[in-house]
């Protein structure tokens, strides 16, 4: 494969005069946001079957011809572990690529088990091992060293020999109609849009509040997420968790009881003014329009040894398919079902071929776990 390093407009025409011609393109990023809310695209990795190349987005002013290709639904892009990649392309565009392949949920499929990283995956099917010299690299820094760069490039090298082998075993096994449902929802919109709404659940400690608290919680939490987007900055470098879950249990009314809540730092003095004015206002909101704990799923004795009942079925299914059990329904999940909760994902698409239809049927006293001479097995019920 012929590898470049593209930093300039002629090199990057150059590069997607060739990626529209292909059928399948490796996609890969490198990024920062530690210090950001929004991720820093500092690196670009792309592959074809012939080439192989990195772009370097900071030495570039404009790269709406790659995105182009990206976006194009004629092109397959393959990518491994895609999700906070696709986050990145959505702040920039506000769309989702189309056509996207993740050879990570691919692999789950194949038995690789949950959520293995690329360099198991290429270990297991190709034999290959890559390098972990530059897994800590600060990718906006430049110049990049070949190491630095080799290592980048490996990450889409074999991607599309990857994808080619497990198209082919996702054939042979009847299984590549599964992928739709878990692509669908990698490429559901709601995953990268919807972060301001329900931020206060994602607060640490907020399942120790109630009431009129929650209500100062989720109004902070909202505040709090979009001064963080607008000045770009992490969301904990506004004001901690810790802080906010303070704020709301005690409510404070006037700057010195915002300055004696554990957390408070002197740097938040500029919005103390913005705070207690949230504080108040959320004091006002009707009670019919408080915000509430999801519900615990509370189980009986007897509703937790079905639970285990479901969870053999479950290993049981998932050994038949050479699938791993967490990949089909967790615990939880098998929880909400038995407590007469439906709306599930093992209810749904492949996984509801493979065990939801059965877990449904034993729950109907339609099936039977038995044990013959040795083995568990699930039977229909005459």
């Amino acid at each position: 494969m012929k590898e470049y390093f593209v930093e300039n407009h002629s090199q990057l025409e150059a590069l997607c005069k060739h990626l529209k011609e292909q059928p399948v393109i490796a996609l890969d990023t490198e990024f920062l946001r530690e210090k950001t809310y929004f991720a820093k695209l500092c690196l670009i990795q792309v592959a074809s079957a012939e080439r192989i190349a990195c772009v370097d987005p900071l030495a570039l002013d404009d790269i709406q011809m790659l995105l182009d290709v990206i976006y194009d639904p004629s092109i397959t892009k393959v990518m491994h572990s895609a999700r906070q990649d696709l986050e990145i392309f959505f702040d920039i565009t506000g769309e989702l690529p189309a056509n996207m392949y993740d050879s990570q949920i691919a692999a789950t499929l194949l038995g690789f088990g949950d959520q293995i990283g690329y360099a198991n995956l290429l270990n297991d099917m190709l034999g290959v091992k890559l390098e972990k010299l530059h897994t800590r690299t600060d990718w906006s820094k430049r110049p990049l060293d070949e190491g630095q760069v080799q290592y980048a490039l490996d990450d889409v090298r074999y991607l599309i020999e990857i994808y080619r082998l497990q198209k082919n075993k996702l054939q042979d096994n009847g299984r590549e109609h599964w992928l739709a449902d878990d692509f669908n929802y990698l490429s559901n919109k709601s995953l990268y849009s919807s972060i301001t709404a329900g931020s206060w659940q994602r607060v640490r400690g907020s399942n120790s509040l109630k009431g009129v608290q929650l209500v100062v919680l989720q109004n902070l939490a909202e505040w709090r997420e979009e001064l963080a987007r607008h000045v770009n900055r992490p969301k904990q470098w506004i004001i901690r968790d810790e802080a906010l879950v303070e704020i709301s249990r005690r409510l404070p009314t006037d700057q010195n009881s915002l300055e004696a809540i554990r957390g408070w730092e002197s740097g938040l003095a500029k919005h103390s003014e913005q705070i207690l004015a949230i504080v108040q206002a959320a004091k006002n909101i009707p009670k019919d329009q408080w915000p509430t704990q999801p519900k615990r799923v509370s189980l009986s004795k007897v509703q937790e040894a079905i639970v285990d009942v479901l969870m053999a079925i479950v290993r049981l299914k998932a050994a038949e398919n050479s699938v791993t059990a967490s990949v089909l329904v967790n615990r939880k999940q098998l929880e909400k079902l038995v407590s007469g909760e439906y709306d599930c994902a093992v209810l749904k698409g492949w996984r509801k071929e493979i065990v939801g239809n059965e877990l449904i049927a034993m729950l109907e006293n339609n099936r039977m776990l038995v044990v013959k001479q040795g083995q568990l097995i699930l039977d229909a019920k005459n």
